[in-house]
């Protein structure tokens, strides 16, 4: 059986490698960007089911990201779960109207995010939210 695959988009290399061992122990398959640049290379190319963002980029920040995903046909149907160190009280409610499913603060509970990864994901992958949080 395939895989759901996620498109982990930070600048952080740190955060991208703890990402990606975390969601692959849980059998998800991954992709990297690392700008906004990247992002919307990478998500025309990899059609992932997910995409996890940050707003802080290089190259276009995640807003522009979030915005273009939704212009794009092909695109804005891809969820995406902002991860991100930007202050809560000012980002949540921009980024959820700009049309994100989820928003956690970094550094996010990873059961949290896991959670919330299975939860997006069980519509279009069922049995993706079966398995326990590794």
């Amino acid at each position: 059986m395939e895989q759901p695959k996620i498109l982990i988009v930070d600048d952080d290399p740190e955060l991208r490698r703890g990402l990606n061992l975390r969601l692959r122990a849980n059998h998800y398959d991954t992709a990297y960007a690392t700008d906004g640049v990247s992002a919307m290379a990478m998500a025309q190319k990899e059609k992932p089911d997910l995409i996890i963002l940050d707003i802080g980029l290089p190259a276009g920040d995640g807003y522009v990201v979030l915005d273009r995903l939704q212009e794009n046909a092909t695109l804005s149907c891809i969820p995406v779960i902002v991860l991100t160190a930007r202050d809560p009280q000012y980002n949540k409610d921009r980024i959820m109207r700009a049309g994100a499913t989820a928003f956690f603060q970094k550094p996010a509970d990873n059961f949290e995010l896991l959670g919330a990864i299975r939860s997006v994901l069980n519509p279009r992958w069922p049995g993706t939210a079966a398995a326990a949080p590794s």
